[in-house]
């Protein structure tokens, strides 16, 4: 599977971005997608998943704000982000498990400013 990210910029305080991954690969339809973002200095974090395209699971941080999902055609998965905040401001990765594999996207860059 290989994972491509897209979306990223720069918004001010409370407004709103997507971010896609796009992805090539037959084990993609099924195992769990996730994002994680990476601050400066700071671990990266795991951000919002989505497990076989049902059940999903946000961080304490993001929740009500991020949704994350996948289209019909299970090829690219989705994080509408509203509400955004400084704090938000990092790389943001896709990933993608299922059994041994463990793929990851390049970073897309948020920064919202103040």
């Amino acid at each position: 599977v290989q994972l491509q990210a897209s979306g990223g910029g720069l918004v001010h305080d409370g407004g709103s971005l997507r971010l896609s991954c796009a992805a090539s690969g037959s084990i993609f339809g099924i195992g769990s997608m996730a994002w994680y973002r990476q601050a400066p200095g700071r671990e990266r974090e795991l951000v919002a998943l989505l497990h076989n395209s049902s059940s999903t699971y946000y961080a304490d941080s993001v929740r009500g704000r991020f949704f994350i999902s996948r289209d019909n055609g299970k090829t690219t998965v989705y994080l509408q982000m509203t509400n955004l905040k400084p704090e938000d401001t990092a790389v943001y990765y896709c990933n993608h498990k299922f059994g041994p594999y463990d793929n990851w996207g390049q970073g897309t860059q948020v920064t919202v400013s103040s």
